[in-house]
């Protein structure tokens, strides 16, 4: 039978993504006062690279916290919020790559609204 990842795991991805957002925010703030860049303030591609760079942190504080959670022993919520974490920020890229990837954003929510119900069920029984 399949065990939920150590919770080392979890806070290694976790302070990992948190690295990776602060790093590509960095990036991205390079160009920020530039009128034009990526397209625009209000362009797609701007826009969903500004959504990696935050899901990054995002997720990287979700894992930290599930890590410590009570939750942590579901198998379910462990591979989900692990998978989501890493698959978000990619698809985000992927979409302002290129329009085509758009159905891959699905994985990552399904991914992570699952493992937030099994972490939920885990915390309530």
């Amino acid at each position: 039978m399949y065990a939920a990842l150590q919770p080392f795991v979890h806070e290694a991805l976790g302070f990992g993504l948190i690295l990776v957002g602060f790093v590509s925010g960095a990036c991205l703030g390079g160009g920020f006062l530039r009128e034009d860049f990526l397209g625009g303030y209000a362009s797609p591609r701007r826009r969903l690279l500004r959504l990696a760079h935050i899901a990054c942190i995002a997720l990287g504080v979700l894992n930290l916290e599930f890590a410590r959670s009570t939750a942590a022993t579901s198998v379910v919520a462990s591979f989900g919020f692990a998978f989501g974490a890493l698959a978000m920020p990619i698809a985000c890229v992927l979409v302002a790559w290129s329009r085509r990837f758009y159905p891959v954003f699905s994985m990552p929510v399904l991914a992570l609204v699952i493992a937030a119900s099994a972490a939920l069920k885990g915390v309530l029984s």
